[in-house]
């Protein structure tokens, strides 16, 4: 069963940020309509069953087409999705393919490859789930991805600050979400316990009682990515896309995940965004949906 929906009222803003990365900036205001969220992202099970009563085949698990990775070996286009590995000790930060992987057979069943499976991990959110894998979710469930601005709004919570419980990052010391612990990408302590992906609610919700809008997983939105925030034109949207995906179109990710540490990624904050090839599946990109209609209007209890 799809998650529980939560109304944000519709209201203005401060969207962006000018003291971290040149892709927050301008900061600039965005007023939108009430919408609906949903309370955390999707998790396993609630996948699953899309899965189970659609057929559905995500992007990692299709025959790749050599016609869109032309000057690649075809005998090296075999289906899979990107996956974090720690290193073994202290590296050039500048060189992400130290720590990030092709794995064939990597899918959102076996997020690291064909020796792994979910099966203890019904209630932790989807990862492997490529830009169409999400889209096609929130179709099935009559909903739709949010927009960057709508993401960042219901992160924010009613306060619009630093980071989505307040301005301090640990207030009373005390860890408000799943981010890396430790030395990346080589030693992680893990968050309360968990290194990797989380039980979604595992950590505290923000105002507007959402979890996991930062850390945990990045999440997909209907946003194309730009290098900066585009104030001369609206911010072009991708809605639901029944197609294969499109390997030169980025889509924005936002709220960060486990992987982000303040010497490598300090993107686990609202108005952080970065980039994502639409045909991308990785074990840090998740996903949640939102809706135009009251959060009440026959939506069931949560499914998680």
């Amino acid at each position: 069963m799809p998650t529980e929906l939560v109304e944000i009222p519709s209201g203005s803003f401060r969207m962006g940020s000018t003291s971290f990365y040149p892709e927050e900036a301008p900061i600039h205001t965005v007023t939108l309509e009430a919408f609906a969220i949903e309370r955390h992202p999707v998790t396993n099970a609630q996948f699953a069953e899309f899965v189970a009563a659609t057929g559905y085949v995500t992007v990692a698990e299709q025959p790749i087409d050599p016609a869109l990775y032309p000057g690649v070996d075809p005998g090296e286009l075999r289906a899979g999705a990107m996956v974090f590995r720690p290193t073994a000790g202290p590296v050039d930060l500048r060189d992400w393919r130290q720590w990030w992987t092709w794995m064939p057979g990597a899918s959102w069943q076996r997020p690291f490859g064909p020796d792994s499976d979910v099966a203890d991990r019904a209630d932790h959110p989807v990862v492997q789930v490529a830009y169409p894998d999400a889209a096609a979710y929130a179709r099935w469930t009559g909903r739709r991805l949010p927009t960057e601005a709508e993401w960042e709004y219901a992160a924010r919570g009613p306060g619009a600050t630093a980071y989505a419980w307040g301005d301090e990052e640990k207030p009373s010391g005390r860890l408000m979400a799943n981010t890396w612990q430790g030395s990346f990408p080589y030693h992680n302590d893990g968050a309360l316990g968990w290194a990797g992906t989380s039980p979604v609610g595992a950590f505290p919700p923000n105002e507007f009682g959402l979890f996991d809008m930062i850390g945990n997983v990045w999440e997909w939105t209907a946003t194309e990515f730009s290098a900066h925030h585009r104030l001369d034109q609206p911010p072009k949207a991708c809605c639901a896309p029944s197609g294969p995906a499109d390997p030169t179109i980025a889509q924005t990710l936002k709220g960060g995940s486990h992987l982000c540490a303040p010497e490598y990624c300090h993107r686990y904050r609202p108005a952080a965004r970065s980039p994502q090839s639409q045909d991308t599946a990785t074990t840090h990109i998740g996903f949640r949906c939102v809706s135009d209609e009251p959060a009440g209007s026959g939506d069931g209890v949560d499914g998680a």
